[in-house]
């Protein structure tokens, strides 16, 4: 029992890290320490030593050495203080440990998420895609409404830790599909591409077309569509956290393939390379992100000004870094779900009065979906419903 506690409190204490990190979960460099590089090869080397001298010369290095490799945490046995001593060293102030009452419910690793009853006729079958960057499985949600007509589909791209199973439930994607008549597909990340199941938003090889987990996304879009009589006027893809900054990611490749993009809690196109400037895009926002599409497809985009994950200022940066291309003066409103959170809503328009682009920004909410099923990871059942708010903007813009 002692040790299967230890090893629970070791996944607890890394779902914690990356509850603060989001998108970094199980990146390798949380994994394990960056090799040592070569020692420089002087032009002119120094006369040589006697071997005395280079002993006691040698003997306070190794050490000062062994000093400073004892004073850094073990990634395998301590991971929250490992990346703690990380975010120390490269001078970003973020207290993990402040954040550890946050941290998933245990009982999360014990009981996998149950799985909402199905409609009469309604199916939730597996599937899996393979091209040249990997092999990625998926679950479609087949609603009882369909008898072969032609539907819209979206593509849901989970956050950290997640699965399909435990999206759908949180999201309540499903049962809306079933109201609204649509497929929904739930691509499924790897603890193989990624330990903590992060979609790897922050890695160059995934930022361009045909390459990496855009074009297997991608690829999963089309088989459903080469499979069912998809409406291929009204394909489009969603994601929260680094699922929200991978379907910026996929949308603004393949502009072809998906009519528009819902972003919750993510981050804008090439926001971050490689570890330090992910952590600083997650903790301030990009300081100048790149102009990302042709400013043509539509986007709404969710976000809590609470939120010390990821923080707010990125998804003001998505909309500015979509739209960029974009002069009329938006519209401005507010509201309130009753007894629930408070919110702004930005919509921005086409010169036609064609809305093109909406921001939610939620008052006093964290990083979680909004308006969802508390049965599933990272839900916020006050409100707003970010899902039906997306499949109505989807409907819209289309």
């Amino acid at each position: 029992m002692r040790e299967a506690a230890q090893k629970l409190m070791n996944r607890s204490a890394s779902a914690t890290v990356q509850q603060a990190l989001d998108s970094l979960r199980g990146h390798p460099a949380m994994r394990q320490a960056a090799p040592a590089q070569a020692p420089m090869r002087d032009i002119n080397p120094p006369p040589a030593r006697s071997a005395a001298e280079a002993a006691a010369q040698a003997a306070p290095e190794a050490t000062a050495k062994t000093a400073a490799e004892a004073a850094t945490p073990n990634p395998a046995t301590h991971p929250a203080e490992y990346a703690q001593d990380m975010l120390n060293r490269m001078g970003i102030q973020i207290d993990l440990q402040a954040n550890l009452g946050r941290a998933m419910d245990a009982s999360a690793f014990m009981q996998p998420t149950p799985a909402a009853p199905l409609p009469e006729g309604a199916q939730f079958i597996k599937g899996s895609y393979t091209n040249h960057a990997g092999t990625r499985n998926y679950k479609l949600y087949i609603p009882a409404s369909y008898h072969g007509q032609a539907m819209p589909l979206l593509v849901m791209l989970h956050g950290c830790t997640q699965n399909p199973d435990d999206f759908a439930v949180g999201t309540q994607m499903n049962a809306l599909a079933e109201e609204k008549e649509c497929f929904v597909v739930y691509p499924e990340q790897t603890p193989n591409a990624n330990q903590q199941r992060c979609w790897n938003w922050f890695n160059a090889i995934d930022q361009q077309h045909g390459q990496g987990e855009p074009s297997i996304i991608a690829g999963i879009a089309r088989q459903i569509i080469d499979e069912y009589p998809v409406n291929e006027r009204q394909v489009y893809v969603a994601g929260l956290s680094a699922g929200g900054a991978m379907a910026v990611i996929v949308g603004t490749l393949y502009p072809e393939l998906f009519a528009a993009v819902g972003v919750h809690s993510g981050l804008p196109f090439a926001s971050a390379q490689d570890l330090p400037s992910a952590l600083s895009a997650m903790k301030r926002g990009v300081k100048s992100p790149h102009k990302a599409g042709n400013g043509a497809q539509p986007i709404i985009v969710f976000h809590g000004d609470s939120d010390t994950t990821v923080h707010p200022r990125n998804g003001e940066q998505v909309i500015e870094q979509r739209l960029h291309s974009q002069h009329g003066k938006p519209s401005v409103q507010s509201g309130s779900v009753p007894n629930g959170h408070r919110y702004t809503q930005t919509t921005h328009t086409k010169a036609d009065g064609t809305p093109l682009g909406e921001h939610w920004v939620v008052h006093g909410a964290g990083h979680a979906w909004f308006g969802g099923n508390a049965s599933g990871t990272y839900t916020d059942a006050k409100g707003p419903d970010a899902s039906r708010e997306m499949l109505r903007f989807f409907r819209t813009v289309s």
